[in-house]
C-alpha cells in the first residue's frame, strides 16, 4: 500500500501532518504493520516531535537557524552553492542532519505513537512550497 501526502508549507518551520497519516493508515484496515515515510526534496526533514507545546517548534527552528545561519552570515562564507539563494545549502546541509525518512510501527490499525508525539515535516526553506512524502505500508 503506498501514498504520497502533499504538504503545503509557507516558509522555515514545523508543518505536522500526524491526522493525514493517522487517517491513511486507517483507512488501510490493517492491524498491524510498519509504515515508513520518505520526503522527495533535498531541503526538508521529516521529524516525530512534540505536538503539545508550540514553543518546541519554535526552539527547534531557531537552534538550526544557529547552527547553519544563511550564507549571508560571514561563518558560512566558506561554502560555493549560492545561486539558489543565501538559504538554499543551508537547508541542505540540516536536511543532511535530519531524518528524511521514517518507520513508525503500526498496531491496532494506528501508528504507534506516543501521547505528546507528531508527525511533521521540517520545512528548511523561506519561500513556500508543496512538499511530497511517500507513505508505504509493509503488513
Amino acid at each position: 500500500m503506498q501514498h504520497a501526502f502533499d504538504i503545503q508549507t509557507d516558509g522555515q518551520g514545523l508543518y505536522e501532518f500526524t491526522s493525514q497519516v493517522n487517517g491513511w493508515v486507517q483507512a488501510q484496515r490493517l492491524s498491524t504493520g510498519l509504515l515508513t515515510l520518505f520526503v522527495r526534496h533535498t531541503s526538508c526533514s521529516l521529524l516525530i516531535q512534540e505536538n503539545a507545546d508550540p514553543e518546541v517548534q519554535t526552539d527547534l527552528r531557531n537552534f538550526f537557524h544557529r547552527l547553519v545561519p544563511p550564507t549571508t552570515d560571514p561563518s558560512m562564507s566558506y561554502l560555493t552553492h549560492t545561486y539558489e539563494g543565501p538559504d538554499d545549502m543551508p537547508a541542505h546541509i540540516k536536511a543532511a542532519m535530519m531524518p528524511v525518512s521514517l518507520s513508525i510501527p503500526i498496531s491496532a490499525g494506528r501508528p504507534v505513537l506516543g501521547t505528546w508525539q507528531g508527525i511533521y515535516l521540517f520545512e528548511h526553506r523561506k519561500a513556500p512550497h508543496t512538499r511530497s512524502v511517500a507513505a508505504h505500508i509493509v503488513a
